[in-house]
C-alpha cells in the first residue's frame, strides 16, 4: 500500500508539474484554494502574476489564504475589489455569455469573468485556471460521503458531462485559458487512480481530492493542502448576491412574477436570485423552454442531457 500510494503520488506530481511547465500564460487566477496553489507552486519560477477577485460588500473567504499562498510562492498578488454594482452589470454580460439562468453558476463565474475582463485590461493574453481538479479528483463535497461503488460511477458520470464555463466566458471575450488539471496526461492518470484514493479519511475527517492533497502538503502551506472546498461563490464573496435578492424583492412580488412566469412561459422559478437571472435571460433570449423534446427539466422545460442537473436553470438533483 505505502509503495503504491509512493509511486502514485510520484506519477501524479510529476504529470502535474509538466502540463504546468507547457502553460504559456504569465497570470494565474488565484483563489487561495488547493488547485490553484499547486498551479502557482510549480510556476512560482517563472515569477507569473496572479489576480484574485474579493466582493467589497460581502465576506469572502479567499483573501487570506490568497494573501497567503502570493507570501510563500513571492508571487506578486493583484486583488480586484469589486463593488456590488460592478457584479450586477458584470451578471448581465456573463448571463449573455453563458445562455442560461443558472444561479449557482452565474454566482460563480461572474468571478471569472470580472477576472478575464482585468486580464484583458492588463494587456494579457491568456490565463491560467485551476479547472477540472475537482471534477477528476472528487473534490464536490456532495461526493465524500457515498459508497465506494457509488462513488466511482458518480465521478465518471461527472467527468462524461463535465464543462468549464471559462473556456466560453475566454472565448466570447478574447483570451485564452489554460487549464492544467484538463491535460490529456492528467485526465488519464485521474481515471487510473482508485477512488478510494481520491475521497478518504484524513485525522478522523473525511476529505475529497485527498491524494491531491496528501501528495502537495508538503510542497504548499497546511492550511491550503487541507482546506475544505470553498466554491467560487464563497471563496469570492458572491454567494452574498442571494440574500441581497431576498432583501430588496419582497416576497409579494416574488410570488406574483413566479405566478406569471409559470403560467406565460411555463418555468418553475425556484428562487428571488434566479428570478432576477431569469428576467435577464428573457430579455436577451425569450423563454428556454423545448416544447417538442421529451427529456427536458420538470422546472425550466430545457433540453436536459445524460446529467442530474440542468445546466439552464440549476435544478439538482432532477
Amino acid at each position: 500500500m505505502c509503495f503504491s500510494l509512493d509511486k502514485v503520488s510520484k506519477n501524479l506530481y510529476e504529470v502535474l508539474e509538466e502540463s504546468c511547465n507547457s502553460c504559456k500564460s504569465n497570470l494565474i487566477s488565484l483563489s487561495g484554494g488547493l488547485d490553484s496553489s499547486i498551479i502557482a507552486y510549480f510556476l512560482k519560477q517563472r515569477k507569473p502574476k496572479t489576480v484574485a477577485i474579493i466582493t467589497e460588500d460581502f465576506v469572502s473567504t479567499d483573501l487570506t489564504y490568497c494573501q497567503m499562498i502570493s507570501k510563500e510562492m513571492k508571487l506578486p498578488l493583484s486583488i480586484l475589489y469589486v463593488k456590488t454594482t460592478t457584479i450586477l452589470e458584470a451578471i448581465e454580460d456573463t448571463i449573455k455569455i453563458l445562455k442560461n439562468f443558472n444561479d449557482i453558476e452565474i454566482r460563480n463565474n461572474v468571478v471569472m469573468y470580472l477576472a478575464i475582463k482585468w486580464a484583458i485590461e492588463n494587456g494579457e493574453k491568456s490565463i491560467i485556471t485551476g479547472d477540472g481538479a475537482d471534477e477528476l479528483f472528487a473534490g464536490y463535497s456532495f461526493l465524500i460521503n457515498k459508497p465506494e461503488d457509488e462513488l466511482e460511477e458518480e465521478v465518471r458520470r461527472i467527468c462524461s458531462v463535465m464543462h468549464f464555463p471559462a473556456q466560453k466566458i475566454g472565448k466570447a471575450l478574447g483570451i485564452s485559458i489554460e487549464s492544467p488539471f484538463l491535460n490529456n496526461a492528467v485526465k488519464k492518470l485521474a481515471e487510473e487512480i482508485p477512488v478510494n484514493l481520491k475521497v478518504r479519511n484524513e485525522k478522523e475527517k473525511r476529505w475529497g481530492k485527498w491524494i491531491l492533497r496528501k501528495t502537495f502538503e508538503k510542497y504548499i502551506p497546511q492550511q491550503i493542502a487541507w482546506r475544505e472546498k470553498s466554491p467560487m461563490q464563497e471563496g469570492s464573496g458572491t454567494v452574498g448576491l442571494t440574500n441581497l435578492f431576498n432583501s430588496i424583492i419582497s416576497e409579494e412580488i416574488f410570488v406574483e412574477k413566479r405566478l406569471t412566469v409559470e403560467k406565460e412561459d411555463g418555468v418553475i422559478i425556484r428562487s428571488r436570485e434566479s428570478m432576477h437571472y431569469y428576467e435577464i435571460f428573457k430579455k436577451l433570449f425569450g423563454s428556454p423552454a423545448d416544447s417538442h423534446i421529451e427529456n427536458v427539466c420538470p422546472y425550466c422545460k430545457h433540453t436536459i442531457e445524460n446529467s442530474k442537473f440542468c445546466r439552464m436553470c440549476g435544478a439538482f438533483p432532477i
